[in-house]
């Protein structure tokens, strides 16, 4: 009976969508799952330690293909009815990368794909009854599924050459108008303030008063009168007026 998920199974392997846990053997986990239109399948899954051993994935990586190529071409010589009974059940899908699964049409009371996790141990690879001393992989009781990788995220999305060009001169065109937009409101003013910066310094140089061109010439300094000598309008000693001076007593 199946069993629900438990905590670290897968939720989806490629197109098929898990439901429920069918089996757990020594080499990996049987889901029942969902295709995506609408059809059981059975998909077997490595545990982490047999997908980390080499060996081990070889030896299930190396079924899945052999199981493939029968389906896809001519059956090998040489099988009869015990070997066409054991035969491997159709692959639906499969993957054998890190984390290798395989896909089966699930049909209860027959096999899938828990059929390629028997080649995997390495009792499934002897032959006969007692051939060697008791041997077990230090990985039988991991029971971890080996998810698989997430996928890588979409690269950007890149625009073609073209546009690109273009972008670059409409960008280049942008860039060339805003200097000389710049430059019309900033240069005048630097050429202004630097031109009146240039202006030299006035100065003040007084003009010499006009020199005549002829000599004028100098007044001749009246006589001082003598002690002796009053000048007219000179009082008299005597207290006379001068203008009396020389008339008869």
């Amino acid at each position: 009976m199946p069993s629900p998920l438990q905590y670290g199974d897968p939720p989806s392997l490629g197109p098929f969508v898990m439901q429920a846990r069918l089996r757990a053997e020594p080499a990996g986990l049987v889901y029942l799952a969902r295709g995506p239109d609408g059809r059981a399948v059975s998909v077997a899954l490595l545990t982490k330690g047999a997908a980390f051993d080499p060996s081990a994935r070889g030896r299930f990586v190396a079924a899945i293909r052999e199981a493939a190529s029968d389906r896809g071409g001519a059956r090998p010589a040489g099988r009869g009815p015990a070997a066409v009974a054991e035969e491997a059940p159709p692959v639906l899908a499969m993957d054998t990368g890190g984390a290798p699964w395989v896909a089966t049409p699930y049909v209860p009371g027959r096999a899938g794909a828990e059929w390629f996790l028997r080649p995997v141990t390495i009792g499934g690879m002897l032959l006969g009854r007692r051939q060697g001393p008791d041997f077990r992989p230090h990985w039988v009781h991991d029971r971890v599924p080996a998810t698989p990788a997430p996928p890588r995220p979409a690269p950007p999305p890149t625009e073609p050459r073209r546009s690109v060009v273009v972008a670059g001169a409409v960008l280049a065109l942008l860039v060339g108008l805003l200097t000389l937009v710049m430059w019309l409101l900033v240069g005048p003013q630097e050429e202004t303030e630097r031109s009146v910066r240039q202006l030299p310094p006035t100065v003040f140089v007084p003009t010499p008063p006009p020199v005549p061109a002829t000599p004028i010439p100098d007044e001749e300094p009246s006589p001082s009168p003598s002690p002796g000598e009053t000048g007219p309008g000179t009082p008299d000693p005597d207290g006379e007026d001068g203008d009396r001076r020389g008339e008869p007593i």
